[in-house]
């Protein structure tokens, strides 16, 4: 398979061009008119260099709200409000932080300064939004996604202290179903997700279900 490349032109290529990985295209930039159609067709930024790697992987790992799992011990937590959790109070705090903070068994992440800039710059016109929890007034975790429509697409999370990323989720996720949300994009597997409810989907079946939803 031959990989596309982008142009300054705003396109991708069909969906069921992407390699085996998942892998659709590469180039382009990360403005946010690119960004927003990248989105709306289930395709989304992931790369670790200067050249952007763009992605729709089949199957693909999603949320639906009404699944989320919380387990006794975060119940415990959420009954006791451990944590204030609040959103979009501190958008550039939260994906900073997702950009530094280490996670086990990774070197880094791909969260490069042009692409902070460019997600505030998405949170700025009301498509990008954070989700935080905090202790002792101190930012301890968070996460950070688009919203189109009734879909949800999770970008990154962390956490400085216990439970703080887990909390975050489980609050946003309510909070989500609240507002109508009715699927949640978690990209790629993770035993930690899997754990909360998400699960995979055949890819066709997810990019009919954000047509109908965006």
């Amino acid at each position: 398979m031959q990989l596309t490349i982008l142009d300054n032109s705003l396109w991708f290529p069909p969906v069921h061009e992407a390699d085996s990985e998942g892998l659709l295209a590469m180039g382009g930039d990360l403005s946010v008119d690119r960004l927003l159609i990248a989105y709306k067709n289930g395709i989304f930024p992931w790369f670790d260099g200067d050249i952007p790697l763009w992605w729709c992987p089949d199957p693909r790992f999603v949320l639906y709200p009404d699944a989320l799992q919380v387990s006794k011990s975060m119940q415990l937590l959420l009954k006791k409000k451990s944590f204030q959790f609040t959103t979009n109070k501190a958008f550039r705090e939260v994906i900073h932080l997702c950009k530094d903070v280490k996670r086990k068994d990774q070197d880094g992440t791909w969260i490069t300064p042009e692409v902070e800039k460019a997600y505030i710059e998405l949170h700025e016109l009301g498509f990008a939004h954070s989700a935080e929890v905090w202790q002792d007034k101190k930012l301890v975790g968070g996460l950070y996604g688009i919203k189109m429509g009734k879909v949800f697409f999770g970008e990154s999370m962390f956490s400085l202290v216990s439970n703080a990323s887990k909390y975050a989720f489980i609050a946003y996720v309510s909070q989500l179903k609240e507002e109508g949300i009715e699927i949640i994009d978690c990209q790629i597997y993770t035993a930690h997700l899997e754990s909360m409810g998400a699960n995979m989907i055949d890819r066709t079946a997810f990019i009919n279900t954000i047509n109908k939803l965006i």
